[in-house]
């Protein structure tokens, strides 16, 4: 007779649990514990350990055997884009393309569908053709190749993609399609996974590369679980802020390409832009104010020029208020500990707000050193001169600590004006950092 189970699995990273519990002990959501009964018979156990038993082994083949060919990739006529994936799409790859709603991705994907210069299909199963068309009008693009399919069903878009043999194919988004193999809604883990690895098989099968987009959540995974990005081929995600103009593109995973790399948009009218020089698109409207410091940073192989704005005020009620926005707001707790504790300022008595000018978010340690100067020069009302550009990371002792690619970035801030550096090659600690600024207590 056969044993049945009662098992309790995670419909977020597929733990199982033989008792329910309100949260997944593994990734630490509540709710999502489902109950599922499974049965397995003892012979058909004993049946696969047989298979198992009757297969032979395979012969290995030496890598000092195997030819490579070069491959020729799809390039979408963006050079950013293009950058970002290592120099064009590969034929036969799944790039999975991640973002927050509205960012830009649907915009991003019909101007690399529009400049491919090959038959495109582009599949929705959560837009129309008729609002698909307008963006395309709206964006003013070339639509002679690019043909429109409304399916959610995972069997149907493979088997046209098999007979229609496109140049590329675009599904958006995976949330949306479902593969009839899996009992479960669209947008399920379980149905994700099973369409990104349908999608995989028909990808290296047909050597037709597909683009698949995938939503993140507010807790910033992409579809759910972030199980697609070991599927995929690469990972690139579309970052920046809904209301400012600028676009980070990055790769977290490429196959066939360097993860080093990100593209610089910016959002126009007529869709997405490259932004050929970024330092100088970054600091067009620099503040010359109490409160703002230059700095540089590398995001990927390139230098940026940003500016950090900082506004300091007396604290009126309870307990001080720290926000910041394109900046890691624990790291901020950090530097504000080690002003008050190595250089003696008082900012456990003041509000704190920190912004990176742009809408864009940057994490490079180097950045610090620009932080805790523009703090200072908010707290003591003094405006920094014009010529100030600073970089590097801050230690708990208080020490400044030296940034990869120092000539490079002094390079970089010399193109703009910027000759006065404050780094860990002219100073030692954040006393001299504040001092070398010209920032003294009035």
């Amino acid at each position: 007779m056969a044993k049945s189970t009662t098992l309790h699995i995670c419909n977020n990273c597929d733990a199982q649990f033989s008792k329910w519990s309100g949260q997944c002990a593994e990734c630490g959501k509540w709710g999502t514990l489902e109950q599922s009964s499974s049965t397995e018979a003892p012979q058909a156990l004993q049946q696969r350990k047989q298979a198992l038993d009757n297969v032979s082994a395979v012969k290995p083949t030496a890598f000092s055997d195997l030819t490579t060919a070069q491959v020729k990739r799809l390039t979408s006529g963006i050079e950013e884009f293009d950058r970002v994936l290592g120099g064009g799409i590969v034929p036969g790859s799944l790039v999975l393309l991640g973002g927050d709603p509205g960012v830009g991705k649907s915009t991003l994907v019909a101007q690399v569908a529009a400049g491919i210069g090959q038959t495109v299909l582009y599949v929705s199963g959560e837009e129309s053709a008729s609002q698909i068309k307008l963006r395309l009008d709206r964006l003013e693009l070339n639509q002679s190749q690019l043909h429109f399919l409304a399916e959610e069903h995972v069997e149907v878009i493979c088997k046209t993609i098999t007979e229609q043999q496109p140049g590329l194919v675009i599904i958006d988004s995976i949330q949306t399609v479902a593969s009839s193999a899996v009992d479960s809604e669209p947008g399920s883990v379980n149905q994700i996974k099973a369409a990104t690895v349908r999608f995989l098989e028909t990808a290296k099968t047909s050597g037709i590369p597909i683009m698949i987009i995938g939503h993140v959540t507010k807790g910033g995974e992409l579809g759910g679980p972030k199980t697609l990005e070991h599927i995929v081929d690469a990972v690139l995600y579309l970052e920046g802020d809904r209301h400012h103009q600028f676009r980070l593109l990055r790769s977290a995973k490429n196959r066939f390409g360097s993860t080093n790399e990100i593209g610089i948009f910016q959002m126009q009218e007529q869709g997405l832009s490259q932004v050929a020089n970024p330092s100088e698109t970054f600091i067009a409207e620099r503040s010359d104010s109490a409160g703002s410091c230059m700095t540089a940073t590398i995001e990927g192989n390139r230098i940026f020029l940003v500016e950090v704005q900082a506004l300091v005020t007396k604290t009126s009620f309870g307990f001080p208020q720290r926000k910041a926005s394109g900046f890691d707001l624990n790291r901020l707790n950090v530097l504000l500990a080690v002003l008050q504790r190595r250089a003696g300022l008082p900012f456990d008595s003041h509000d704190v707000y920190l912004n990176i000018v742009g809408g864009v978010r940057f994490s490079e340690p180097a950045i610090d050193a620009a932080v805790c100067l523009a703090l200072v020069s908010a707290l003591y009302d003094q405006p920094l001169a014009n010529t100030i550009i600073a970089w590097g990371e801050v230690g708990l002792g208080g020490e400044l600590r030296s940034a990869s690619r120092g000539d490079d970035r002094a390079k970089e801030a010399k193109r703009f004006g910027l000759t006065s550096p404050i780094s860990a090659s002219t100073v030692k600690n954040i006393r001299d950092t504040i001092a070398a600024a010209g920032l003294n207590k009035k």
